[in-house]
């Protein structure tokens, strides 16, 4: 397995930071907006003509949507302040907002969406500064119950498009255009290797496309009436201040939503790290949270200019994997293409003129990799009866609630019938129940302190009254002290002796069936302990420093160590085997 990731990294042309010919990097844009760009415009489409926005407002989201996208890869690959991950993160409409955004546009209208919108980029902000506090709260069985809900959420809203064709057209042409998009994008996916896997989506949607114009269904006219280059001429539909009744009852379920957007975009910035450095390096979770707050600005952006919500594209870690091309000249030539092609209406046309049953086909494949996703999720990170109770209780919930079986009359009063999406209520339910495990899990020790070296008795007098508590071997107690110092000795670095009030330590220690845990939390500094190992590692040599020592003898005491580091802290977890 380590053979591969390294022949995988040494596949890597360009890092991040190197600069290809021009020539390179905008046609690797440009393709990988040809993958991307019907996602985008497809999604407010869906929204919109499944709420019957009508066709002026259709165009100015659509137009808005795809400008969006385009400054918000751009802002991800260059990062302006806190802003953007630094690499090539291909922004887009997020098809888990169609539901609640449907909802929103029947009930209160564009304006509302528009509000709503604009609130939960708020709320993404605040979670890209205190990314560190989602560690305990939305672990991976959470997520990966939530993102598998979300298909059972937009699927009824998806199957209506399978019959949405013009009245005087042939009805036989959608279920043959359904299933011809179906079959070809299945089995290209199922054959196919390489980069032609990457255009099975694209290749299935024009093959769709072109049998529904046998039958009348794609809409011709439309893209002849469209002119080359332009803007929507209105279509703003505002912003809503009033905060009504509607405002408060969806908020819930847009934050819901956003969060899981993170959730998401959390995924494709820790992917795209692992794919874009010759050598492997630690997860940087300060670019984690950049990419989570370039998504927030996009959110805020699109709710300004009254269209959908965005987020992250994992297919620009694909196609970085596959090129081994991750400089951040690409991702700005590909949010340069974006902005160009939201000026063509005739370009914009050409996807907006696919019928109802060749996307409604197109986005089950789509939903249906997600379903699988939030499985992967799950079972990558382990699961235990515990976690298949959380599952499988919160899974069918939502079902039950998005399908109206489970008390009806009470849930749809509830709340003003929040617990209607089932991703709302079968999410809530998963986390009502990962919250009651961390509050019945056994008792974490805690103690608070200066980071520096005088501190060491301190830390190993904690630890030993820890194992004294779980009744753990002198064994096992020498190592948890071993590990403390040379955890301790490696945060601090070069530093002195001396006391740095600018720098605190927390040690959290708490069992995990037989092992024990231990998290040191810091204010932030230094370099990321996983890429120190890694280099001493690297070089099999007598350490040449005390550091290096350190770091040996750490490496020796636990089990496993993690080093996430945040912009407002530095967490090292060590797991020290009870056996």
């Amino acid at each position: 397995m380590g053979t591969d990731q390294n022949e995988q990294r040494a596949g890597v042309r360009y890092e991040p930071d190197e600069k290809p010919p021009g020539a390179l990097a905008l046609g690797l844009g440009a393709q990988l907006a040809l993958l991307t760009v019907a996602g985008i415009v497809l999604t407010p489409a869906i929204v919109i003509r499944a709420a019957d926005g009508g066709e002026t407002y259709l165009n100015w989201a659509v137009f808005a949507a795809v400008i969006v996208s385009g400054l918000s890869t751009i802002i991800q690959a260059v990062r302006v302040g806190r802003l953007g991950a630094g690499y090539v993160l291909a922004m887009g409409t997020s098809g888990a907002f169609i539901a609640v955004c449907v909802t929103a546009l029947v009930q209160g209208g564009p304006a509302v969406l528009a509000a709503l919108v604009i609130a939960s980029s708020l709320f993404q902000f605040t979670l890209s500064a205190r990314l560190s506090l989602l560690r305990r709260v939305l672990t991976p069985v959470v997520s990966g119950t939530v993102i598998m809900l979300i298909p059972v959420t937009v699927m009824p809203i998806i199957w209506d498009l399978l019959e949405d064709i013009p009245a005087a057209a042939n009805p036989a042409g959608a279920p043959i255009s359904a299933l011809i998009t179906l079959l070809a994008v299945v089995l290209i996916a199922l054959k196919a290797t390489g980069a032609l896997r990457l255009w099975a989506l694209v290749i299935g949607v024009v093959i769709g496309s072109l049998v529904s114009s046998l039958f009348g269904l794609y809409d011709v006219q439309r893209v002849a009436d469209a002119a080359w280059i332009g803007v929507p001429a209105s279509g703003w539909p505002g912003i809503s201040v009033e905060f009504g009744s509607v405002f408060w009852a969806l908020l819930p379920s847009f934050i819901f939503v956003t969060l899981i957007g993170a959730i998401e975009t959390i995924g494709d910035s820790v992917a795209i790290q692992r794919v874009s450095w010759r050598k492997p390096r630690a997860v940087d979770f300060r670019a984690v949270q950049g990419a989570v707050g370039a998504d927030g600005l996009g959110n805020l952006l699109s709710g300004l200019a009254g269209t959908v919500p965005n987020t992250t594209y994992s297919s620009s870690v694909a196609v970085t994997e596959l090129t081994g091309v991750a400089s951040r000249m690409v991702g700005i030539a590909l949010g340069l293409v974006f902005i160009i092609a939201a000026f063509s209406p005739k370009f914009l046309a050409v996807i907006l003129a696919i019928p109802g049953p060749v996307v409604g086909a197109y986005t089950t494949v789509l939903l249906s990799m997600l379903f699988v996703l939030g499985m992967k999720i799950i079972v990558q990170h382990g699961i235990d009866y515990r976690g298949g109770v959380i599952v499988g209780v919160s899974f069918w919930i939502g079902v039950g609630c998005q399908g109206g079986v489970i008390f009806p009359g009470i849930v749809s009063e509830f709340a003003g019938g929040l617990l209607q999406n089932g991703m709302t209520a079968g999410g809530l339910c998963a986390m009502l129940m990962n919250l009651f495990l961390m509050i019945a899990a056994p008792r974490r020790r805690t103690i608070e302190m200066p980071l520096a070296a005088t501190t060491l008795p301190l830390i190993q007098k904690f630890l030993a009254q820890f194992a004294a508590h779980n009744d753990m071997d002198g064994v096992i107690e020498a190592r948890l002290e071993l590990a403390g110092e040379e955890t301790l000795y490696t945060l601090l670095g070069d530093e002195t002796d001396e006391p740095r009030p600018e720098r605190s330590l927390q040690i959290v220690a708490y069992r995990d069936g037989a092992d024990a845990v231990l998290e040191f939390i810091a204010s932030p500094g230094g370099e990321n302990i996983q890429d120190l190992l890694t280099v001493i590692k690297d070089t099999p040599s007598e350490p040449s420093t005390d550091r290096e020592v350190s770091l040996r003898l750490l490496r020796h005491a636990a089990s496993s160590i993690n080093h996430q580091q945040y912009r407002d802290i530095d967490i090292v977890t060590i797991r020290v085997e009870g056996r």
